[in-house]
């Protein structure tokens, strides 16, 4: 009874999350003022805030650079495809799951080279980072890793408690990735949420064509 709701929620959130990547894509590409000034009034102050507070400085920069950094997330995706194969023998869903993350990062590498937006510049940094600024790569890759593993689990039919916990960690790391990232003064805001954005729309592109093949297989 419920199977034909599925496409059309898919197609919904698939249209939305499109329609929002490009308006802010376009918006940050032609730098349009409302949103630069609120970038910068919000960086100037979490930057002063960053130069204050030491000690949570620090903790931003242990987090960003070794808990919740594209390595270690790409590291724990890589895991999951062995666990896969040597599990259930599920060759597809792994090869699936690669080429999902290999093609976030090509998206995001290319929209950095497309848009050269510069990154904060501060008299008294904090941290540095290289490549252009947006969309932030900390944030796309967090919710890409996050929502494939979280959309495996679910697909897999993963308990409550399992789910409940994995959807509390998958909010941790992917809402504190962006604001460490925002809070060392590498990236504005409008970086951080084009990478939350981004990467949910590369997650829905991925399960669309996932449950399409599951579809046709049926």
């Amino acid at each position: 009874m419920h199977r034909p709701s599925r496409p059309s929620r898919r197609h919904t959130t698939l249209a939305a999350l499109t329609l929002c990547s490009a308006l802010l894509l376009t918006l940050v590409a032609v730098e349009c003022r409302p949103l630069i000034d609120l970038d910068r009034r919000i960086a100037v102050t979490t930057h002063r805030r960053a130069v204050e507070d030491h000690g949570v400085t620090q903790l931003c920069r242990v987090l960003t650079d070794w808990v919740w950094d594209p390595l270690t997330l790409r590291l724990v995706c890589a895991a999951t495809m062995v666990w896969l194969v040597w599990r259930r023998s599920a060759w597809w869903t792994a090869l699936w799951l690669a080429a999902t993350c290999a093609f976030g990062t090509l998206l995001q590498q290319a929209l950095k080279a497309l848009v050269g937006r510069p990154r904060p510049v501060w008299p008294d940094p904090v941290d540095s980072a290289h490549y252009a600024a947006f969309p932030s790569g900390h944030a796309m890759t967090a919710t890409v890793v996050c929502g494939l593993l979280l959309w495996l689990l679910h697909h897999h039919g993963a308990g409550r408690v399992v789910w409940r916990t994995a959807m509390a960690l998958a909010v941790i790391c992917v809402v504190g990735v962006g604001l460490t990232r925002v809070w060392l003064g590498v990236h504005w805001p409008s970086d951080v949420l084009g990478g939350w954005v981004l990467g949910a729309l590369v997650v829905a592109v991925a399960v669309e064509v996932y449950e399409r093949r599951w579809d046709a297989k049926g």
